[in-house]
């Protein structure tokens, strides 16, 4: 009986100091995590930002195609508009009108549910290593206020209802660029893997860059130049996107897991287990 005991002692110690040994200790194994080209594992989350950004500029460039093909905008490439009833070549303009805007509504929602999913992974994933929470939680409720603006853009079209499609613009872009600054700034200062200028280097660019054409695109609408704010807003967009990809530089190396319980109507609070112990020692005493 006292060597049962001491073996299952054993076997318990073991068990504690395996919880206890540091996860980046192990080698990643299972059905999350793929060879990459350096030869180490990659998680299968990486495919995410990815899968957003892929999608989302093909879908929009369909929008872009059909439209063009319908007469219903100027091509990007034509030098100059001239007065006639074709469009400038906007995103909102070439989603505006059946079939397009079918397409159109249909990327616009996908983009605003996976950009949502990406910015609740990246608040899980940067909340352990954040010392003020702050600046962590400003970045989550900036991409999904952008999330949000979103969907207005996709399912109101611009002549169906120009006042919320614009405010869904100013959440979209307003609050999109603001994301991208916070999480240029959390790249650099967390640092995951020491991958922080890797990855926080072209983040700072891109947001720049995102910065500049707001800034260019409003001046040249101002201008009435419309060719060349619909190019500016092109290019503005696809920056966006280039910006979410990036974030699988981090995912790369991290699982995230879905943990469902069953609800026991016998279970105990923490304070009340402390309770129970008090008593039983008193008992015992």
């Amino acid at each position: 009986m006292a060597k049962g005991a001491r073996e299952k002692k054993a076997t318990h110690q073991d068990q504690e100091a395996a919880m206890m040994a540091p996860k980046d200790d192990r080698v990643p194994s299972g059905p999350q995590w793929l060879p990459c080209m350096d030869g180490k594992k990659c998680s299968v989350w990486m495919f995410l930002p990815l899968v957003l950004t892929l999608f989302t500029s093909a879908g929009l460039w369909i929008v872009y195609f059909i439209a063009v093909e319908d007469n219903k905008i100027i091509p990007l490439n034509v030098a100059d508009s001239k007065p006639g009833p074709l469009k400038p070549p906007y995103i909102s303009i070439a989603g505006d009108v059946p079939p397009a805007s079918c397409v159109f509504s249909q990327v616009m929602n996908m983009a605003a549910f996976l950009a949502l999913v990406i910015a609740v992974l990246r608040f899980i994933q940067l909340k352990p290593k954040v010392l003020n929470p702050w600046l962590n939680v400003s970045g989550l409720v900036a991409l999904c206020l952008a999330s949000f603006g979103m969907t207005l853009l996709g399912n109101f079209q611009l002549t169906n209802d120009e006042e919320i499609h614009n405010v869904g613009t100013s959440l979209t872009f307003g609050f999109g660029t603001l994301a991208c600054w916070i999480q240029s700034a959390l790249t650099l200062k967390i640092n995951l893997k020491n991958e922080g200028r890797k990855a926080g280097i072209p983040r700072v660019v891109l947001s720049a860059a995102i910065t500049l054409c707001v800034v260019l695109y409003f001046i040249l609408m101002a201008q009435k130049l419309h060719m060349h704010a619909a190019r500016i807003q092109w290019g503005m967009v696809m920056c966006f996107l280039c910006y979410f990809g990036s974030f699988a530089v981090e995912f790369r190396h991290y699982r995230f897991e879905i943990i469902c319980s069953e609800y026991q109507e016998n279970f105990l609070s923490f304070s009340e287990s402390l309770s129970e112990a008090s008593e039983y020692q008193t008992d015992q005493v």
